[in-house]
């Protein structure tokens, strides 16, 4: 069942690398010691470009397939203070 989990996030996201210029992060990644667990950190250019990702059909689709696989899981947006790597807000 997590093989086909990452499988479902790695076809999402060669489709977000592929397809998303607003997208300017998008990390999927593992916790160690909690091999069932997963965290997406993802940055976009503005609202607009995640609402346009939310519009995407890949992305419809890894939200209408993911209650297959997640037991639970919950959304934050952040407000970027100081950082390294990220665009200036």
């Amino acid at each position: 069942m997590v093989a086909a989990f990452d499988q479902l996030v790695a076809e999402t996201v060669e489709s977000i690398i592929e397809n998303e210029p607003g997208t300017l992060v998008y990390a999927t990644n593992t916790v160690e010691g909690e091999p069932l667990s997963r965290i997406f950190y993802e940055v976009y250019r503005d609202r607009e470009a995640f609402e346009e990702h939310e519009r995407q059909p890949h992305t419809r689709r890894f939200l209408d397939q993911r209650s297959e696989y997640v037991a639970s899981f919950r959304v934050e947006f952040l407000a970027p203070a100081v950082s390294k790597g990220l665009p200036a807000a």
